[in-house]
């Protein structure tokens, strides 16, 4: 037997079977399940179907995986008002992260091609997720303006500002498009980062495995009074801000 195998905890080595003969047929059955209801608890209530069956959904997958949750800053989040949250993306596994222990009614900014997942996509657009394509920047706009036409206090909208997730884990240059919807809005950008999420889920990979994910929540950035000549300020700060917030070397 080799000398990594002897190393690697027997936990670790099983954990595979884990992921595919529990984890895997639980998850797939939990969005089924909160896709089915979301749709008719939005007809009545989107805060409530996002609240009570979204947010849930993102909390079972996150401690059925198991990940030990961290969070810092909640005393930055005012329930009752709107941001523009802006996060870095090193993982799909972002979204039940920020989803679930944010304590935001949220909605996010999604590419189009995931309106074609099954139960996904039905949940989502009931809720008021926000589908855009993004080769097409003006279908993009009238999507996202549409849709922030209708938030209620207390309902924030979710940015990936690098536009993909980073494969090497390293910061990625942040694009405009939250910056011009915080400031057309004149909504406060709140700065999220997340830790530790690449490594229970690698970007573009199936390998799933448990481990220890934080997200750290900045003081929010006011943009009342700002223009579309303070964007790019906007963006360096926002970024440096969440740089900071993976430490050494972002």
């Amino acid at each position: 037997m080799s000398a990594s195998l002897v190393k690697t905890p027997v936990w670790l080595i099983l954990y595979p079977l884990w992921q595919w003969l529990v984890f895997m047929p639980i998850a797939v059955l939990v969005t089924i399940i909160g896709g089915v209801l979301a749709v008719p608890t939005a007809l009545v209530s989107p805060r409530a179907a996002n609240r009570q069956i979204a947010v849930r959904w993102a909390q079972i997958l996150t401690r059925l995986t198991p990940a030990r949750v961290e969070v810092e800053g909640l005393e930055h989040v005012d329930p009752d008002r709107s941001y523009v949250v802006v996060a870095n993306h090193q993982s799909q596994f972002d979204i039940p992260l920020i989803y679930g222990y944010s304590r935001l009614d949220l909605r996010w900014v999604m590419k189009a091609e995931l309106h074609k997942i099954p139960f996904v996509a039905a949940g989502c657009r009931a809720i008021g997720h926000i589908f855009i394509d993004r080769s097409d920047p003006e279908q993009a706009r009238q999507a996202i303006n549409a849709a922030v036409k209708r938030l209620q206090p207390g309902t924030g909208i979710l940015f990936f500002a690098e536009g993909t997730r980073s494969r090497s884990g390293e910061l990625l240059p942040f694009k405009k498009g939250a910056f011009r919807v915080a400031v057309d809005q004149q909504l406060d950008i709140l700065p999220m980062t997340v830790v530790g999420t690449r490594e229970v889920l690698p970007s573009g990979s199936l390998r799933l495995r448990p481990g220890l994910v934080r997200l750290r929540i900045h003081p929010p950035i006011a943009t009342r009074g700002c223009s579309v000549q303070d964007l790019d300020a906007l963006r360096r700060r926002t970024r440096s801000v969440i740089a900071a917030g993976l430490g050494p070397g972002a």
